[in-house]
């Protein structure tokens, strides 16, 4: 990849992280449900304190940004909040950026104006401050955010009040099964403790999460809010494109205070102490793969967890959370849950209109030519990718050069399982067979004694004849 194509990957991948940061200031105020009153209390509420921006930096947003915000999401959905390269030409000297770059790197806790303040002292002129923020960021030089400010307070409560107004996901870690380490992902409906989606996978990764939350959202319905912890599936990038494209909240926990995860905890403990168990019991069937540990969960589950009145409502969880429900359940459409749970990375089109990815070149619309697209695919077919340039398709790109099906993250659950033995043991085998020629030897000694008395006797008979 040339060095052109890796800062145009880097400039798409910082456009993204910043829509990802919009949206994840405007999914409360977007919801359709607020009055006008309570849209403007909550802008407000969000405009007037400090928020962690997109590159770990500490941002305030004004009230007229973020109904600029609403508006791009309501007219154009999440690919509106994706910002646009400005068609800029440089006009500050090379030499002056250096410099910059370099006071810069001295001391990252330097801020532009700083630097433009050092600049104009040393030279007597200085570009812009924005000038210079922009250069920094281009070169990936953040200021480190300061260590001493408190975390915000994060969504808790101690009960949803109705079904799929909060899901609560989780991981956990699991039995071993063909020799590897499994990994329970689950996801529970807070108002009624039902379990809305699960999965057993040999990974902690996003493959497995979306195998666990996909699912769900096209059987359970789609909730207001997911509410999961910090760890690396759940802080991927993908899981935030998949919420933002099915219009749900994400909220994460703060590190070290897991207020209002006691519900999914309680649930792994039972998991554990009625399931698990069951499986290490002496005398118990081993569990041959994890499609058999999927399917016996999942009666497990069904028969049993979701059938049980629950300690804390007195109410079969199932029961409960069907409860309050419209009929028939709205759920995503196949078209949309696709959407969502598709991946995309950005590339720049070579003069040859093709792209390259992971290995794999495609053809691609030579109008795209120099152009910076999204090619957007399922992470297991790699064969089948769509370009997209400012939100358009432009079609299927045609695969020239498939190097690899599936993406590096998407690894298969197949595991290599030695072949059972067909009762035949080669060496005793054959050693059975030379023992066998052994004994049945003609004994060649024997044979010449024989004929040389069968010889000697007609020359006895002869003698006696004279």
């Amino acid at each position: 990849m040339t060095t052109a194509d890796e800062q145009a990957r880097v400039r798409a991948e910082r456009a993204r992280q910043v829509a990802l940061f919009r949206y994840r200031l405007i999914q409360d105020v977007i919801d359709v449900r607020l009055s006008s009153r309570q849209r403007g209390s909550l802008v407000q509420a969000i405009a007037d304190r400090e928020h962690d921006g997109p590159f770990g930096e500490k941002v305030t947003v004004s009230r007229q940004t973020i109904d600029r915000w609403c508006r791009w999401w309501r007219a154009g959905g999440f690919a509106a909040l994706v910002p646009q390269p400005a068609q800029v030409h440089a006009r500050t000297p090379v030499e002056v950026l250096d410099m910059a770059a370099g006071l810069k790197r001295e001391n990252l806790a330097r801020t532009a104006a700083q630097v433009a303040r050092i600049l104009r002292a040393s030279s007597g002129w200085s570009p812009s401050e924005r000038t210079l923020q922009r250069h920094f960021e281009r070169l990936e030089l953040h200021t480190p955010a300061p260590s001493h400010l408190a975390q915000a307070e994060v969504f808790g409560r101690f009960e949803a009040e109705r079904p799929n107004q909060l899901w609560v996901g989780d991981v956990l870690h699991a039995t071993v099964v063909a020799g590897r380490k499994t990994y329970l992902f689950a996801f529970l409906d807070d108002h009624s403790r039902a379990v809305m989606g699960h999965r057993f996978g040999y990974s902690e990764d996003t493959v497995r999460l979306a195998a666990a939350l996909r699912p769900a959202l096209s059987s359970r319905g789609v909730p207001q809010s997911i509410y999961v912890d910090n760890g690396s599936a759940f802080v991927d990038s993908w899981l935030l494109r998949a919420c933002a494209s099915l219009g749900i909240k994400l909220v994460h926990s703060t590190p070290g205070r897991p207020q209002g995860r006691g519900k999914i905890e309680r649930f792994f403990r039972t998991v554990r102490e009625q399931f698990l168990i069951e499986l290490s019991t002496p005398g118990s069937r081993p569990v041959a793969d994890l499609a058999e540990l999927n399917r016996l969960f999942t009666a497990w589950v069904e028969t049993e967890y979701h059938q049980r009145p629950h300690s804390s409502t007195d109410m079969a969880p199932l029961a409960r959370w069907r409860h309050q429900l419209p009929s028939p359940l709205p759920t995503p459409s196949p078209a949309a849950l696709r959407e969502a749970f598709l991946w995309s990375e950005h590339r720049t089109v070579t003069k040859t209109a093709t792209v390259s990815l992971h290995n794999n070149l495609y053809q691609v619309d030579q109008v795209l030519v120099g152009r910076k697209v999204e090619l957007v695919f399922d992470p297991f077919d790699m064969t089948d990718i769509e370009v997209r340039h400012h939100a358009r398709s432009y079609g299927l790109a045609v695969a020239f050069r498939i190097g690899r099906h599936s993406h590096p993250k998407a690894r298969p659950e197949h595991v290599a399982i030695d072949p059972p033995p067909v009762g035949i043991d080669y060496l005793n085998l054959i050693g059975a067979v030379h023992a066998d020629t052994l004994s049945d030897r003609v004994n060649y000694a024997a044979l010449t004694r024989e004929g040389d008395q069968h010889n000697q006797q007609p020359e006895q008979d002869q003698r006696q004849q004279r």
